[in-house]
């Protein structure tokens, strides 16, 4: 186990490192603590500044802390890209890696050789390895739960996911099942979703994405397909039960019209909850409810790339559903988690996800469905894949780059 700095290597969509992340960086490397100082993030102009919030507290939540000490434990360095992970019932860590490996991590930052047995991937642009689950029943069964991204011949491709039996030594997967695969395929390197969330009735979410170009975009409106949709699937395979009926729908349709869900986790209460990339502008927070329209691409609070208008320029239609926060300029949401534990006593209940253009650990706090405030920590240490909550209530992150890490985060004391 290695207490250092972060990396700070700079890539595309990375922004200059201000003197407060070098002033933490220094600290991280002598001491293993650090210092953050919140930034104005409220402070940069929105993208669609003639846009407005449709209701108080959408957008721009106070920030509600300035500063905070934290320890920061790096694990284990040296993974590719690494993109979703689960913990075990033994301490160690299941981590997935985009370019098509898992490894087991021992809580001691062991990394194993990547595991046998995963099948293909289409590793191109966003797509690849990305999420993996266990139930609190592995301990018995071994089962795992993953996604990715599927090749499907003539440079198609889509999300797909698959279940096996992880060998007691953790060395390779057997008894391979795909139980769900997204259609159409697309020729698209982007936007595949994707997060697993298990249900309280033990049915599995899956998102996915719009595959981002202009001409699927819009399937996420279709509900004959499975593009933009959060859907809801048996862990065996087929549509779980209690689905919505949705006229002309994919019965494992739970909701539609979202643009790319990266983020998911369910609230205590076992209600889901999602983060969206918008476009430029229009991260989305939502509660998905089963049969609504959350309005991608037909409203949204981002602009295009180019900076024009998306469609009509709408952010409200009858019959479309507006989210429950949204940031503009964006965070660029992957992998989030609810805090539930006692290292951090005062976050119990928040919303915790990670940044990756913020290159951020965002914390959002909740009361009564509404969003009453924002903080952000680590800012420009990297860009923060996936976040979790270790069994002792340790905060565990993966940043995404060549050199990527597994990170445990725990109070100053």
């Amino acid at each position: 186990m290695k207490e250092q700095s972060l990396s700070m290597k700079k890539n595309h969509n990375s922004t200059p490192v201000s003197s407060v992340c070098i002033v933490a960086a220094i600290m991280l490397l002598f001491y293993g603590v650090g210092f953050t100082q919140a930034q104005d993030f409220n402070t940069p102009p929105p993208n669609a500044p003639y846009q407005q919030p449709a209701f108080e507290g959408q957008t721009r939540a106070p920030i509600i802390e300035k500063n905070v000490r934290l320890n920061v434990q790096v694990i284990a360095d040296g993974l590719v890209h690494p993109w979703g992970m689960d913990q075990l019932p033994d301490g160690s860590w299941l981590v997935t890696e985009r370019p098509g490996r898992m490894r087991l991590i021992s809580a001691d930052g062991k990394v194993s050789d990547p595991i046998a047995g995963l099948p293909e991937v289409d590793a191109q642009g966003q797509g690849g390895l990305l999420d993996v689950v266990v139930r609190d029943d592995f301990a018995q069964t071994r089962q795992v739960w993953w996604s990715y991204a599927e090749p499907r011949g003539k440079g198609h491709n889509a999300t797909a996911v698959a279940t096996g039996i992880l060998s007691k030594d953790g060395s390779k997967l057997t008894d391979i099942r795909v139980i769900f695969r997204q259609n159409p395929a697309w020729n698209s390197t982007a936007h595949f979703g994707s997060r697993l969330v298990f249900d309280h009735d033990g049915m599995l979410f899956v998102t996915t994405g719009d595959r981002s170009l202009p001409q699927p975009r819009i399937l996420a409106q279709d509900v004959s397909t499975h593009i933009g949709k959060v859907l809801r699937i048996n862990p065996a395979g087929g549509p779980a039960k209690g689905n919505p009926p949705i006229k002309g729908g994919q019965p494992e349709i739970w909701s539609y019209g979202h643009r790319n869900l990266q983020s998911a986790a369910l609230y205590p209460d076992g209600n889901l909850w999602t983060v969206e990339h918008g476009p430029r502008g229009g991260d989305e927070l939502n509660q998905p409810r089963a049969g609504l329209n959350y309005g991608w691409p037909i409203i949204t609070y981002g602009l295009d790339y180019n900076g024009r208008a998306i469609g009509k320029g709408l952010t409200a239609q009858d019959g479309m559903e507006q989210p429950v926060y949204y940031w503009d300029p964006v965070i660029a949401p992957s992998g989030m988690t609810f805090y539930q534990g006692e290292l951090f006593s005062e976050w119990q209940g928040d919303l915790l996800i990670g940044g990756l253009a913020s290159q951020a650990l965002v914390r959002l706090t909740l009361v009564d469905g509404r969003v009453t405030g924002e903080a952000r920590y680590l800012q420009g240490q990297g860009r923060i894949r996936d976040v979790d909550i270790a069994k002792d209530g340790a905060i565990m992150i993966l940043t995404d780059a060549e050199d990527g890490t597994l990170i445990r985060v725990t109070p100053a004391r």
